[in-house]
């Protein structure tokens, strides 16, 4: 049972979880590999519970063998002794013969119990292991879903930004160009019309007062051939 519980302890362990992550890094899907990991882990924490439950009702029987033997070692040694006192040697040593065989058989089973209680150690620090292992595992995969979600996230605000931002201008933005032109150039308009209107208005306006001081002179000559001074 001890031998059982090593080799299958150690075949738990050909699996490590060093080489898991190198198995991840190089897979196409980990998730499904992570499931797949995970199934087969649960399986072999399963199995190594069944085999402890085993080793430890096996260690129990080893250890009920051995305290009964130490018991009747100890019942046949005191019957050796009553015999003694007695006067009945004959069966005294018949008492001793049988003590001799339980000592022997508390031996022998001591050391079966004392072997079974190593593996079972062993055997625990393994399921322990595993469970450990599954643990990270199941951790890994969480990261790994969380890690896949967001590029597919960021694929999609990608594809929107390129939709949104790289193509042609969107119509309506054409026709408020062209309303804004439109305002542009009558504002234009306008401000050249007045400009023309202020430039002929002053070119007006000089040849009057041209006019208006050729009409001065003409009085004052006028004044003058009169005897004005």
């Amino acid at each position: 049972m001890v031998d059982q519980s090593m080799s299958l302890g150690k075949r738990f362990r050909d699996i490590t979880v060093a080489h898991f992550n190198e198995m991840l890094e190089n897979a196409e899907d980990p998730v499904r590999l992570i499931d797949k990991y995970l199934a087969n882990q649960s399986e072999q924490i399963r199995e190594s519970e069944r085999l402890l439950h085993q080793c430890l009702t096996h260690a129990a029987s080893l250890r009920q063998q051995y305290t009964s033997a130490e018991k009747m070692k100890e019942r046949r040694e005191q019957q050796a002794l009553l015999a003694l006192k007695a006067g009945e040697d004959e069966i005294a040593r018949i008492a001793l013969q049988e003590k001799m065989q339980q000592e022997e058989k508390a031996a022998q089973y001591k050391a079966l119990y004392d072997q079974s209680k190593v593996g079972i150690v062993e055997l625990e620090d393994q399921l322990q292991q595993l469970k450990a292992d599954f643990d990270e595992v199941v951790s890994k995969r969480s990261y790994y879903i969380a890690r896949l979600e967001s590029i597919k996230l960021q694929q999609r605000m990608n594809e929107r930004l390129r939709h949104s931002g790289g193509g042609p201008t969107p119509r309506m933005f054409d026709r408020l160009e062209e309303r804004v032109s439109d305002m542009e150039l009558s504002a234009r308009t306008l401000r050249e019309v007045r400009s023309g209107m202020r430039e002929a208005w002053t070119n007006v306006s000089g040849t009057a007062t041209q006019a208006v001081e050729q009409e001065l002179a003409k009085l004052r000559n006028k004044l003058k051939q009169e005897g004005w001074n």
